[in-house]
């Protein structure tokens, strides 16, 4: 039962097939790892009052609602949206210690035989054994950030020093005419960009491996533009358990006190990057 919707440019998913009419529905924030059925009070989008539809040993966290997506044109108000739905989650998450995320927007309808609530209930018996082995997966464990930058003057200056062929041209670039010292230049950046590529590619890879010890799973993310003074060179989404956090932690410190090296970790958060589509 799945129908694509369109919010903010992004695809989201939402649990339905049909077109959809303004009647009874539930707003799905996550599935928890519990079997309690309970009100989290009026911590929901806009005010709404959050509870639990149990099924067995786990349950939907939900509101109730109308059978609306919520769009708007102010991105403020959207914005606002998804970070309550973030806050929801992480609610539940601190609550219970596991939880599958879903995305923002995502709603199960009633119909004319069935209420929202039997739909939701439903649904969880239908997908209970892989919902089981998600929680499964993600059990024990946090979500974390970790960017790499480094700062490309400090960088360059250190091969200067160490790498013979940068250090024989930038010698002789002294000693030439200035015609010919400028095709010198030429030739020391390009050999300089040369240099940079492969260091990029040598630290990502000892990174990675440093990192990836200390972690259940790794998602290698794009990297983004950073601050005019560093590159970012490594950007991974982490799933962790938890008691190796700190030797994560320890050894993202070693990375941070290389000189030229800057490392930014986040987090932690609900398992986001690894639950896959509910």
């Amino acid at each position: 039962m799945v129908l694509e919707r369109q919010n903010n440019g992004k695809t989201q998913t939402t649990l339905a097939t049909e077109a959809i009419a303004e009647e009874e529905g539930s707003y799905v924030y996550c599935v928890a790892d519990t079997g309690e059925e309970v009100s989290l009070g009026k911590i929901g989008i806009e005010g709404q009052e959050v509870h639990t539809i149990p099924h067995k040993d786990i349950c939907a966290v939900v509101h109730d609602c109308l059978v609306q997506p919520y769009q708007s044109d102010d991105q403020e108000v959207v914005k606002t949206w998804a970070m309550t739905h973030q806050k929801v989650v992480e609610t539940a998450w601190e609550r219970w210690g596991t939880v599958l995320p879903l995305s923002f927007d995502t709603i199960i309808r009633g119909e004319a035989e069935e209420s929202a609530e039997q739909n939701v209930k439903d649904w969880l018996g239908q997908q209970y054994q892989e919902l089981k082995r998600r929680i499964e997966k993600v059990s024990g464990k946090t979500e974390y950030g970790v960017q790499v930058f480094w700062e490309p003057k400090v960088i360059a200056q250190s091969l200067t020093s160490t790498s013979p062929e940068i250090r024989r041209l930038d010698e002789e670039i002294k000693t030439k005419p200035k015609g010919l010292a400028y095709m010198y230049r030429q030739r020391l950046e390009n050999l300089m960009k040369h240099e940079m590529e492969t260091q990029a590619d040598e630290c990502f890879k000892d990174f990675y491996g440093r990192i990836r010890k200390y972690t259940d799973d790794v998602r290698v993310e794009k990297t983004k533009k950073a601050e005019s003074d560093l590159q970012m060179i490594l950007n991974l989404t982490c799933l962790v358990f938890k008691d190796k956090y700190t030797e994560l932690g320890e050894e993202l410190d070693k990375i941070n006190r290389m000189k030229g090296f800057t490392v930014r970790f986040t987090g932690p958060w609900p398992p986001y990057s690894f639950v896959g589509s509910a």
